[in-house]
């Protein structure tokens, strides 16, 4: 990066913009289409500004840096693949209707590679024959693809994205352990150097599958995901992988179960106000379909189901609500008054909190008719417990009995140890130290590279615009001439000097453009230091700013090429 050329806005492909853009919802989309750092192409597709990619390249070298230092090898993958690899793990299937699958003139399927789990496997399968050649780990920064549903939030939830995946191949399990190990190291050491303030929470493997699964997450209001901090412990998981331990309860002394009229009260709400209890003294049965089967969900009645949980649990089976004509030849089922208790041929899961012992309102499967005091394990038995309730501020911690709290965040890496599910499918086996053959047993590890730029800027940016860490801005200097021919001369014979001293430099030449706008675009542009040929060119003392902190400080063009270089 040393001695790069200097940067000139006059000639720079970016047009700032006083105003959001009208599709913009959050403030990374905002501030990088206003700042000239990136721009739509389609819905969820974006091109690369000369400043963003400035940015994105930062982002990738300190990944590439960092997988480097672990010893990772770095390789180049194709995205387009082919169907056969990924029917074979089922995940052809699996992924549904987010995988972008097309077909070759000949009628060949392929698809383009939302990760690349398969093709590692099978590139180690045809290069690796001897315990000799592992453990290893590969790894690649790539174009990615997803077909999602509804693509927002500009860079941070597109259809073609920037990802850093990564694969371990050990001989051992204990090996697996510190091949993940090292990939947890380097990912702090990587969002450090970021400068994103991230927690690391235990997660769900989705259709990943594997046996540990952890999230890098950012907090930010724009994020998707929600995830639960402790404030007495170490504790922190993504709200969709915190489990609470089954506690049955003694309930010997409850009096037999009781049909009670309750007219009009399809609702816990109105079941709750007809009887005058809580809502949490009531049982809530949520029916769902699971590949048009039939699956009843319970949960105490002041709670909602959390679908993600439930589809997470059934997958790979298409997860759906009933409607009304699910009910229509089923005398067992009716609407608003499902009880659990005397069910026909349904599959009855149940949250942990519905614990053996534990009493409840519920329907009585008749049309206005309720039921008290049904105990589960006496009225009714639990087919599986699952943890399906979406989780609420002040949840007790699972550690420690702490009330949890809640954040909203943007995941910017997530690390799984795969096991043998993918070098099963696939066949991946070398011959260990005594002849036989040995399962190889993987890991796979993921970076949103794109992801973190608009992760960087949702945490770092100010009511003025962006603020980039220094290591990923795509300046560590920029020069504002403020307007005169002297003070343009000025700027340009600094920017010439800080080149020459190793610095990056941006600087604004542009002609017939207001000293007003250059500074509110060097605000909103971000790179760390903001350099001023103003009022005092004359005398050769310049205004240098910290974007981050405001401070400014009037130097001497000697005294700014030094303060600078110091940095």
């Amino acid at each position: 990066m040393a001695n790069a050329p200097v940067q000139r806005m006059s000639q720079l492909m970016a047009k700032t913009l006083r105003d959001d853009p009208a599709d913009a919802e959050v403030l990374s989309h905002k501030l990088l289409v206003r700042a000239g750092y990136v721009r739509r192409t389609a819905a969820g597709i974006w091109s690369w500004l000369p400043l963003g990619k400035k940015v994105l390249s930062n982002v990738e070298r300190i990944v590439r840096e960092e997988m480097d230092a672990i010893g990772a090898q770095e390789v180049s993958l194709p995205a387009l693949l082919p169907r056969e690899p990924y029917e074979a793990t089922g995940r052809w299937d699996e992924y549904g209707q987010e995988l972008f699958r097309l077909q070759d003139r000949k009628g060949g399927d392929y698809l383009l590679g939302p990760t690349h789990e398969e093709i590692f496997t099978l590139l180690v399968k045809d290069q690796a024959s001897s315990y000799k050649d592992l453990p290893v780990i590969l790894y690649q920064i790539q174009t990615k693809f997803r077909d999602e549903a509804r693509p927002r939030a500009g860079i941070l939830r597109g259809r073609e994205f920037l990802m850093k995946d990564s694969y371990s191949f050990d001989l051992e399990d204990e090996g697996l352990a510190q091949s993940y190990a090292l990939h947890r190291q380097a990912y702090q050491r990587v969002f450090e150097r970021l400068g994103l303030d991230y927690r690391i929470c235990a997660a769900t493997a989705g259709a990943m599958g594997g046996s540990k699964s952890e999230e890098f997450l950012a907090p930010a209001g724009a994020g998707e995901d929600t995830f639960a901090d402790c404030p007495n412990c170490d504790f922190a998981a993504n709200t969709e992988a915190i489990t609470y331990e089954l506690k049955p309860v003694d309930g010997s002394g409850v009096p037999a179960a009781e049909e009670i009229p309750t007219p009009d009260t399809p609702t816990i709400e109105t079941l709750a106000a007809h009887l005058g209890v809580p809502a949490s003294a009531t049982l809530k049965n949520l029916l769902v379909k699971v590949d048009g089967e039939i699956v009843a969900v319970g949960v105490p009645g002041d709670r909602e189901v959390d679908m993600g949980k439930v589809e997470a649990h059934f997958a790979p089976a298409a997860v759906e609500l009933v409607t009304a004509e699910d009910f229509v030849g089923r005398p067992d089922l009716v609407r608003g008054y499902v009880g659990p208790q005397g069910l026909e041929k349904v599959t009855y899961i149940a949250d942990p909190r519905v614990a053996p012992g534990t009493s409840w309102i519920t329907g009585a499967n008749k049309e206005g008719m309720h039921a008290k005091n049904v105990v589960a394990g006496r009225d009714f038995e639990v087919d599986t417990y699952v943890d399906v309730v979406v989780v609420q501020e002040g949840d007790p911690c699972p550690k420690c009995g702490t009330g949890l709290k809640l954040d909203r965040a943007i995941e910017i890496g997530h690390i799984f140890q795969l096991g043998r599910k993918y070098t099963d499918a696939l066949k991946l086996d070398v011959l260990g130290q005594n002849g036989k053959p040995v399962r190889v047993t993987m890991g796979s590890y993921g970076i949103g590279v794109s992801r973190a730029v608009a992760a960087i800027a949702e945490q770092s940016a100010d009511e003025h615009g962006l603020v980039w860490p220094k290591e990923v801005a795509p300046a560590d200097v920029h020069v504002v001439a403020a307007g005169k021919a002297l003070q343009t001369e000025l700027a340009l014979d600094v920017s010439e000097k800080l080149r020459e001293a190793g610095l990056r430099v941006l600087v604004d030449d542009r002609a017939g453009v207001s000293p007003g706008v250059k500074f509110t675009d060097a605000e909103l542009i971000g790179v760390p230091q903001i350099l001023v040929a103003g009022r005092r060119s004359a005398e050769g003392v310049l205004e240098l700013k910290d974007r981050k902190t405001g401070e400014r400080e009037e130097l001497t063009v000697e005294e700014a090429i030094a303060r600078l270089t110091a940095r």
